[in-house]
């Protein structure tokens, strides 16, 4: 087993996408429409771009319960995912510069270090380096 695609729900697809891929850095892999104005979008980094995808998923806007979850763990300050960064205080200070929206700024949790962000699309993400 290997993972290929994860999904993080978003609102808004093309503007997920252009914060995922202008903001975060990843690049656009897949862009299929699947109807009703839906699309099969993924991102991957670039320097891995055979590896994970990143799926902007529209769920939110198709099936409720998505919509609740996403809220619920916004709210309650719980990211939906991480993303790994070889230095957390140079993705911190770049993303600041570009405008990104921090709820914690860089804290050392001993074996790493972590921030977290708001994406555009009602999502908080967590950014580690591992030391």
């Amino acid at each position: 087993m290997r993972v290929k695609v994860v999904s993080i729900p978003v609102r808004e697809q093309e503007e997920a996408l252009q914060f995922y891929t202008k903001k975060l850095g990843f690049i656009k892999k897949q862009d299929i429409p699947v109807g009703g104005g839906n699309r099969w979008l993924t991102v991957v980094a670039p320097e891995d771009p055979e590896g994970p995808e990143v799926l902007l998923e529209p769920s939110p806007n198709n099936f409720e319960p998505s919509k609740t979850y996403q809220e619920a763990l916004f709210d309650a300050g719980i990211p939906c995912t991480e993303f790994y960064v070889d230095s957390l205080d140079k993705e911190y200070t770049r993303l600041n510069d570009l405008g990104v929206e921090f709820t914690t700024t860089p804290t050392d949790i001993g074996p790493a270090k972590i921030a977290i962000l708001k994406d555009n699309c009602g999502n908080l993400i967590q950014l580690v380096e591992v030391k």
